[in-house]
C-alpha cells in the first residue's frame, strides 16, 4: 500500500491572472503546449524553461518568456522558479519506448532536474508545485500479459518499476510527496499514460508508437513500398492519450486540493493493440501494407491501461478523445511535417 499523506486542512492559494506560472521544460511537447493553453487561459505571466536551444523548442508561444537553461544544475533551478507561484515540473530526458530501454542511465539522470527544481520552488515560495510522472511507475510484474487489467494507483507497490525512466519517476514522486508532509509546499503528481499529439516527437528515435506508425504508414506510401516494419509480434497493448486531455487534466488535478500529494492516472482507458493502431493507421491513410514484425526490437510492456476509477471519483472526468480521432488529427499534422521536410524546409522533430 502506498503511504498516506495528509489533506490540505485550508484552501490552497492558486494562481491570479497576474501571477508567474513557471513551466519546466517548455521545449518539449507537453510543456510547450501547456504554456499556450495556460496563455489562452488568459494568464500573463508565464516563464518556459529548457535546454534546448530556442530554435529547438517544439512551441513557442509569443507573450511567454522563454529561457534556456540546463534544470539538472541547481543554480539553473533557482533562476528559474525566481518569482513563482505556480511550478510544473516536465522536464525530463525520454522518448518512446526505443529510447527508454537503451538509455537508462539518462532516463536516471532526470531525477536531478526534479531534486533541485522542487527545492528551489519551496525555498522560492511557491503554492503549487505539479510533478509528470509515468505509468512506467508501475509494477512490471503487473503488465506481463496484453490483456491486463487497467493499472489503478495503489499498483505502484509493492515497487517494481521499468528500469531507468520508472525508477526515477517513483523516486521523483516520493520526493513531492515528503515535501508536502514535511515542509508544507503543496504537490501534484499525475501519472501520464502515453501522451500523443500534434507537435510531438515524430521522427529520429524518441517518437512513441502513435507517431512511429503514422510516420510509417505515411513514409510508405510516398515511397510506395507497400509495407510497414513494426516492433515487437504486434499483440502489445496500452492506453493514448490526446495532448488536449492531458492539458486539461493537468489543469484539474493540480488545482483540486484533495489530490494534494496523492499520485494519481491521467491517461485513458481505451485500450489499443498495436496491430490495431497500425490498421486505424493504415484507414486514415488510405491504404493496406504488408506487415513484418521485428521481434528483437524494444517493445516495453506487455499491456498497460489505465483503471480510471479514482480520478472519475475524484474530478468527475476522464480523458474522452477517442483514439481514432487523436490519431487522425496527429496523423494529418505529421504528414504535414514529413512533406515540409521533402520540400526542404525546416519543421519539428
Amino acid at each position: 500500500m502506498e503511504y498516506e499523506f495528509p489533506k490540505a486542512k485550508e484552501p490552497i492559494p492558486s494562481a491570479g491572472k497576474n501571477d508567474l506560472i513557471v513551466i519546466a521544460g517548455g521545449g518539449g511537447f507537453i510543456a510547450g503546449n501547456l504554456a499556450a493553453y495556460f496563455k489562452a487561459k488568459g494568464f500573463t505571466r508565464i516563464r518556459a524553461i529548457d535546454k534546448k536551444p530556442l530554435s529547438e523548442w517544439y512551441l513557442v508561444t509569443p507573450g511567454v518568456e522563454s529561457l534556456c537553461l540546463d534544470l539538472s544544475e541547481e543554480p539553473n533551478c533557482r533562476r528559474a522558479v525566481e518569482g513563482a507561484f505556480e511550478v510544473y515540473s516536465l522536464a525530463a530526458d525520454m522518448g518512446g519506448m526505443g529510447f527508454i530501454e537503451t538509455h537508462r542511465i539518462d532516463c536516471l539522470r532526470s531525477i536531478l532536474i526534479n531534486t533541485h527544481l522542487v527545492e528551489a520552488a519551496f525555498r522560492a515560495g511557491a503554492k503549487r508545485y505539479f510533478y509528470a510522472s509515468s505509468a512506467c511507475a508501475y509494477n512490471t510484474d503487473l503488465q506481463k500479459d496484453p490483456k491486463v487489467r487497467a493499472l489503478k494507483e495503489s499498483d505502484a507497490y509493492p515497487a517494481m518499476a521499468e528500469r531507468g525512466y520508472g525508477w526515477e519517476k517513483l523516486v521523483s514522486e516520493m520526493f513531492c510527496q515528503e515535501y508536502w508532509a514535511e515542509r508544507g509546499m503543496a504537490t501534484f503528481i499525475a501519472r501520464f499514460h502515453n501522451v500523443y499529439g500534434p507537435y510531438g516527437t515524430w521522427i529520429g528515435g524518441r517518437e512513441k508508437a502513435p507517431a512511429a506508425i503514422a510516420r510509417k504508414v505515411i513514409e510508405a506510401k510516398d515511397k510506395k513500398t507497400g509495407k510497414i516494419d513494426i516492433w515487437g509480434d504486434g499483440s502489445q497493448t496500452r492506453s493514448f492519450m490526446y495532448i488536449d486531455d492531458c492539458l486539461q487534466g493537468i489543469d484539474r488535478i493540480t488545482h483540486c486540493d484533495e489530490l494534494v500529494a496523492t499520485p494519481i492516472n491521467l491517461g485513458s482507458s481505451e485500450l489499443i493493440e498495436i496491430n490495431q493502431l497500425v490498421t486505424i493507421a493504415e484507414s486514415i491513410g488510405g491504404v493496406k501494407l504488408e506487415r513484418s514484425y521485428d521481434l528483437g526490437a524494444p517493445k516495453g510492456v506487455a499491456g498497460r491501461n489505465s483503471d480510471n476509477s479514482f480520478i472519475k471519483q475524484v474530478l468527475g472526468w476522464e480523458p474522452s478523445t477517442s483514439f481514432r480521432d487523436g490519431l487522425e488529427k496527429t496523423y494529418r499534422w505529421i504528414e504535414k511535417q514529413y512533406a515540409d521536410r521533402k520540400a526542404g524546409k525546416r519543421n519539428v522533430d
